[in-house]
């Protein structure tokens, strides 16, 4: 793991799987663009100010559908407002940050920054664009598990986020469909089907297509499926010295050799997840697939896009192996014009007590060590899952607690995302062939990021 003695080039050490977060809400607003930049200012505490927060998907902070946080904050401090400024692709978000960054301007007053970039974000040039989270009174690392904060940890010992959430995987199904197919629909019982074994979850698949309700795929995508067994995989993207592996890694080759398999045997549906047009979103409420490899973030999607009509039908079980997908900080540039409120509400919105609020109402686990452990997470269960509510806290705690943990390189975001949004997409969409997708990627990566 990553110790401040390092130097530049040692990898933080991550959870194992990287995956984007989901991404489905629209462009960002311009109007922090001015306002976030100028002193590093303390305003008085009567001053009238607006704080802009930077992210991508659903954190589960909003006033709509999650947690409600920025109104309750709003309330505990009426000389503040927030504005949330999300974007639909993680990767063009990523992309326009580093740019602001670059130009030191356009930037949020908070910054969110998902897993699969922050070892780029933690690179000198870019770190030091951020306050230093180990400057600021109240901040102690060790609130985190043991691994969230060493991924935001610079070679010389600045820690430049604070850790939102963590994303164990399980995998939510369709108990009507796996009945209709034979299935066993007990959650203990389905998990059994493919323990230990992700190779276990495409047979499984393949005796799901074989008496499958008509026009319903056995999983949503192969993007998905990859990413969720890389996720469990000791050996990902990059090397202990943050080089790029991925092309002889043991890891990718087999979430790209399951992949390619599902794709093959036609057990996907051939979606793209959190794609901008919404297809599937819309897919889950008109049950064109039985499975969804399901983080504990993404179980807010899938009640969310599956509706009400569909309560009940949907539930959880753990998954062939333990991993990761997900999990983002929050980071605050130094340019903006309220630095110290800033820092206050990513302190506050990552706080213990918010992080439960957030996973009592969207299913984000708590990535600090009193979240994750406090009863309302462990006892929790969530009423659209299964006949009597699924015990949500048992099942994402337990993987949790097994996950192991993988080194991860700068460019690991970039390359997952020319894997699932390219390669295998084109492959279910396109009929491209493995080999061939498997070329185009390897050139898109040399374009992208020169190696």
């Amino acid at each position: 793991m990553r110790t401040s003695g390092r130097t530049r080039r040692t990898a933080v050490i991550a959870v194992a799987g990287l995956a984007t977060c989901a991404t489905l809400i629209t462009g960002c607003s311009s109007d922090s663009k001015d306002d976030a930049k100028g002193d590093s200012g303390k305003s008085s505490s009567g001053e009238q100010i607006t704080l802009h927060i930077g992210d991508f998907g659903s954190f589960g902070y909003d006033d709509k559908t999650g947690a409600k946080l920025f109104s309750e904050y709003e309330r505990l401090h009426p000389n503040i407002k927030i504005v949330e400024d999300n974007v639909s692709d993680g990767q063009q978000y990523w992309d326009s940050l580093k740019l602001h960054l670059q130009q030191n301007s356009g930037l949020d007053d908070i910054q969110a920054i998902e897993i699969g970039y922050i070892a780029e974000a933690i690179q000198p040039t870019l770190a030091s664009k951020f306050v230093d989270f180990k400057t600021v009174k109240g901040f102690n690392v060790d609130d985190w598990v043991s691994y969230k904060e060493k991924e935001a940890t610079t070679s010389d010992g600045k820690v430049i986020g604070v850790g939102t959430d963590i994303g164990p995987t399980a995998i939510c199904y369709r108990t009507d469909f796996f009945k209709q197919a034979g299935l066993p629909t007990d959650p203990a019982q389905v998990a059994a089907l493919w323990n230990g074994d992700w190779s276990k979850f495409v047979s499984v698949g393949e005796q799901f297509k074989a008496k499958a309700p008509s026009g319903v795929a056995f999983t949503d995508s192969a993007g998905g499926l990859f990413n969720a067994v890389l996720s469990s995989q000791s050996a990902q993207y990059s090397d202990e010295s943050g080089k790029l592996v991925y092309d002889s890694s043991p890891g990718v080759q087999t979430a790209w050799n399951l992949s390619a398999k599902a794709i093959k045997e036609g057990l996907t549906a051939k979606l793209q997840q959190f794609d901008s047009n919404n297809t599937w979103s819309a897919a889950f409420k008109t049950g064109k697939f039985a499975t969804v490899a399901c983080p504990s973030w993404m179980i807010g999607q899938v009640a969310t896009n599956s509706g009400p009509a569909n309560k009940g039908k949907w539930d959880i079980a753990q998954p062939p192996q333990a991993g990761n997908w997900g999990g983002s900080f929050l980071a605050v540039p130094k340019s903006g014009k309220h630095v110290a409120e800033a820092t206050a509400f990513a302190q506050w919105l990552t706080a213990a007590a918010q992080e439960v609020k957030v996973f009592q109402k969207f299913g984000n686990i708590p990535s600090s060590k009193a979240g994750l452990a406090d009863p309302a997470v462990q006892n929790a269960t969530n009423d659209y899952f299964g006949p009597a509510g699924a015990p949500i806290g048992k099942i994402f705690s337990t993987t949790a607690n097994a996950i192991q943990p993988a080194p991860i390189g700068p460019k690991d975001g970039t390359v997952k995302d020319i894997i699932t949004k390219n390669g295998l997409l084109d492959m279910e969409q396109r009929g491209t062939s493995a080999d061939k997708a498997w070329s185009n990627v390897k050139a898109q990566v040399k374009d992208k990021v020169g190696e």
